[in-house]
């Protein structure tokens, strides 16, 4: 039999079929349409929501060091959403920690460690000791979270543009006392 017979048979076959089971047939084209009208309704009833692109903080892997990873985690942990681009945001860069007080700390006992053989050791010694004494002596040291901030950190802007918080708060935000012995 060729490919047109066998398929004329078989739509004469469905339309005599369909013809006499009519009930079947009803039920066939409206259920589809019922669920259509669902989905149809439920559209118009909610109609969509338009969300705004999200910027996240950028956070480090891993495998770019112990301590950014650790303070991407511990920094961003509510994982807010922003409209507008975060300054971490550009390739090559693994975050906005590098200039902090921790991260000095590790960098300067890191440049002693590696170089210890150079003149300059006993220096960064006292340095290194100078910045542990002060840590430990922080319940006399009235810290305020501006002291842990580098002049040139961008946190008080992405908190002005992308928190959309005025700046009077942003000043007393940045105002606000640091306990470290309850940090």
């Amino acid at each position: 039999m060729a490919f047109w017979t066998q398929l004329g048979l078989l739509l004469w076959k469905n339309f005599t079929y369909r013809r006499r089971q009519t009930f079947q047939l009803l039920i066939e084209v409206a259920w589809p349409l019922f669920i259509f009208f669902i989905l149809i309704s439920v559209r118009l009833s909610y109609p969509p929501y338009e969300q705004h692109e999200c910027h996240f903080p950028n956070k480090a892997m891993p495998s770019a060091g112990t301590l950014p990873w650790i303070q991407g985690i511990i920094c961003n942990a509510n994982n807010p959403c922003f409209r507008y681009p975060t300054p971490g945001e550009s390739p090559g860069i693994v975050g906005n920690f590098n200039a902090s007080i921790v991260s000095r700390l590790f960098s300067d006992a890191k440049r002693l460690l590696m170089y210890s053989q150079q003149d300059t050791s006993i220096k960064d010694v006292q340095k290194v000791l100078g910045k542990l004494r002060k840590l430990g002596n922080s319940s006399d040291l009235d810290l305020k979270l501006r002291d842990f901030l580098v002049d040139n950190e961008t946190f008080s802007d992405f908190l002005h543009h992308n928190v959309s918080m005025p700046s009077s708060a942003v000043e007393e935000l940045l105002d606000a006392e640091v306990k470290l012995q309850q940090v």
